[in-house]
């Protein structure tokens, strides 16, 4: 059954996120559902975690085993069969654990050179323990200045290192989860595009997840990007491509309330 050219299971489950207590709540049920995909949702995964600070995916991780009776980073290792994502998200989620605050211009770097001696500096593929290692060990943050250092000293973003002939599946991987790390807005201005004027089965499934876990985070500076890049105000893209009904309905209240909202706090 459907409303407005979209199913009512998907209509029903965004609703229910959006009305779920916490933001932890609502990404614990978004990190279940992933792992619970035929082909599992790494991209909603590696949001998640490289999205939230470390003290927030605690919580996701202690409403994860309170609804669900399991452990989030378990549910992750034992995904089969394996995944380059999976291996990225294990470290991610180790790196979590450290609780550093602080970030280190000389760490930052000496892990960009790192990076660029067993990458683009070397003859062959990346190598996959190196890169596995400086994730598992340095917190967002961290990461996101060794990317910046390594524009700095080689001319260049890293992702660009990553498009060499013909890249491996980890290569790919590798290059999303940094473009998520170094310019999240722009990272989501591009998947909210790319859903809405795409051919993508369950549109409005991903534009809710999407606005409804970047409400709090950076949702102006996204539709700002969206604006500049696409020429159109994002709840006009989604009047656009999402057929009409409450669903619709939904999606646009919820993009507009949320600028709306950040001005008037502010």
């Amino acid at each position: 059954m459907t409303t407005g050219g979209v199913s009512v299971k998907t209509c029903s489950a965004s609703l229910s996120m959006w009305m779920l207590g916490g933001s932890h709540e609502r990404d614990a049920a978004v990190a279940r559902e992933a792992l619970e995909q035929g082909d599992t949702n790494f991209k909603a995964l590696v949001e998640i975690f490289v999205g939230r600070k470390s003290s927030h995916i605690a919580l996701i991780k202690q409403a994860y085993q309170k609804n669900y009776g399991r452990q989030l980073d378990q549910d992750i290792v034992r995904i089969e069969p394996s995944h380059p994502f999976q291996k990225i998200l294990v470290a991610i989620s180790t790196s979590h654990k450290a609780h550093q605050a602080d970030v280190s211009q000389h760490i930052a770097k000496c892990d960009a050179r790192r990076l660029f001696e067993t990458g683009e500096g070397s003859s062959g593929a990346i190598e996959e323990a190196v890169v596995l290692e400086i994730f598992s060990k340095r917190t967002i943050s961290q990461l996101k200045l060794t990317f910046s250092c390594y524009k700095h000293i080689y001319g260049h973003d890293y992702t660009k290192s990553l498009k060499r002939g013909n890249s491996t599946a980890f290569e790919d991987a590798l290059k999303m989860v940094v473009k998520c790390i170094l310019n999240p807005p722009n990272y989501y201005a591009k998947t909210l595009y790319a859903s809405i004027k795409g051919k993508t089965v369950n549109k409005g499934s991903l534009v809710a997840r999407v606005i409804v876990s970047r409400a709090e985070e950076d949702m102006d500076e996204i539709q700002k990007i969206f604006r500049r890049k696409y020429g159109m105000e994002l709840r006009e893209a989604i009047s656009e491509s999402i057929p009409s009904g409450d669903y619709r309905d939904f999606l646009v209240d919820l993009a507009s309330k949320t600028t709306t909202a950040k001005t008037i706090s502010s």
